[in-house]
């Protein structure tokens, strides 16, 4: 079972830096840097893609093919794939071991599957051309084999203490699905490239309540950068997406700083004080993401600490079910 624990540390580390590599891939626009899947022009490597490569930059020096962009995306590709590799040697390792407490091989079984779902999401986000529903729910599957293999992790270390108070069971458990509806909204923020649609805070445009489109800046099956209506979307859409993340931040702010207090108050004052300065921290690069006009390397870190935060969460709903069967 060392083994397995080590391995599931492992994973969940990787898991962390994969989601913030990836948020870096699609802010710096390499997304469609080799324009086909798992390969670059059916090639395994960009050196091998080289004359493909130099070919499309030729026919558009500005478009979305560069060999700088191709080594971002194909990196990302290889990471995922070693990760990918780790998620079934711990489903592997689950099996061997499924007569000891905490291996949780179903569980482990069941994360094999959403990996294989997240695949084809990361293949459909190049084929589809960066579809805003799509790149979401390739962010949304990532977070969730985070979540999982947290999850696992946390069993395989085994609980400890006795059970919280049931009201802080379902406190925390509303505060998680908080957290992802509010990265839900900022996954959404990112692959419409609408960060910048409000450049002013604590105001978008001036006004508390600025003019919106609400309808074509949430219609989810859509193109990138179009309406429902298969028109050019409108700023007052994007402003709409923008704002609808402030305000869902504003709500889950509340919502898990009291989390934090609660938890501070029912004596897990560690997991409190962590949940606590994640969330200033979270906030604080939002802020600054305005402020400073998205600069890359803040972009990436706001995506790192939405992961942070969903690895606390699920330890906080873990550790708050402390001695729970499942």
């Amino acid at each position: 079972m060392k083994t397995y624990r080590t391995l599931l540390l492992t994973t969940v580390v990787m898991t962390f830096a994969l989601i913030v590599l990836g948020a870096y891939v699609r802010l710096s626009d390499a997304g469609l840097g080799c324009p086909d899947w798992p390969g670059c022009y059916g090639h395994p490597t960009v050196i091998h893609a080289s004359e493909h490569i130099s070919a499309a930059l030729a026919a558009n020096p500005d478009g979305p093919v560069s060999f700088a962009k191709a080594w971002k995306e194909m990196i990302h590709r290889y990471f995922a794939g070693i990760v990918g590799l780790c998620i079934v040697a711990i489903a592997v390792l689950a099996w061997r071991h499924r007569r000891e407490r905490g291996a949780s091989p179903v569980l482990a079984t069941i994360l094999i599957g959403v990996l294989i779902l997240q695949a084809l999401f990361g293949k459909w986000t190049v084929t589809m051309l960066l579809k805003p529903a799509i790149v979401t729910g390739h962010l949304i599957g990532g977070l969730t084999v985070l979540t999982l293999l947290v999850w696992l992790y946390a069993r395989a270390r085994g609980a400890s203490g006795r059970p919280a108070r049931p009201g802080l069971r379902t406190f925390a458990a509303i505060a998680f699905v908080v957290l992802a509806a509010q990265i839900s909204l900022g996954g959404w923020v990112s692959t419409n490239y609408a960060a910048l649609a409000c450049t002013d805070l604590p105001t978008c445009h001036g006004e508390w309540v600025p003019q919106m489109d609400v309808r074509n800046g949430f219609h989810i099956v859509r193109e990138l950068g179009q309406s429902a209506d298969g028109e050019t979307l409108t700023m007052d859409a994007l402003t709409a997406i923008h704002w609808m993340h402030r305000l869902g931040a504003i709500i889950a702010a509340l919502v898990i700083g009291a989390l934090a207090f609660a938890l501070r108050a029912a004596h897990h004052r560690t997991l409190g004080n962590a949940l606590l300065a994640v969330l200033v921290a979270q906030v604080s690069l939002g802020v600054a993401n305005v402020w400073l006009s998205l600069p890359l390397p803040l972009a990436a870190a706001h995506n790192g600490g939405a992961a942070a935060l969903v690895i606390l969460m699920v330890l906080i709903n873990y550790r708050v079910r402390a001695n729970a069967q499942y």
